[in-house]
């Protein structure tokens, strides 16, 4: 997903560094603005599975601490981790599309301030 998002970033600064017409602009922004609203799909998702596996991970701790055994640590330090893992791509998909407002605003710009 991070690379996906690196190489349509890349491609949309590419564009926008040519002497492009009022109707590649506007082809340019439409693309970009479906391309943000499949991540912020994506996004979303990855939202909500985050969300659920820190409450697990959370559920889990709790029954480690109630009850106390080796399964019950093992699970509570892979779903741990688990959200870590999730918590960091997360991370990073959300600055990408924060990044991809700005590119858009930018092709806007242009396409207007002809």
């Amino acid at each position: 997903m991070i690379d996906y998002m690196k190489k349509h970033e890349h491609y949309v600064n590419e564009m926008l560094g040519k002497n492009l017409d009022d109707e590649d602009l506007k082809d340019l922004f439409a693309y970009h603005d479906k391309q943000i609203q499949w991540i912020q799909h994506e996004r979303l998702v990855h939202l909500i599975v985050t969300l659920f596996v820190c409450l697990f991970a959370l559920l889990s701790f709790g029954f480690t601490v109630n009850k106390f055994s080796t399964p019950f640590v093992i699970l509570s330090a892979l779903l741990l981790i688990l959200s870590l893992a999730y918590i960091i791509h997360y991370y990073r998909i959300e600055n990408g599309v924060q990044k991809w407002y700005l590119i858009s605003n930018q092709i806007r710009q242009k396409l207007y301030l002809k």
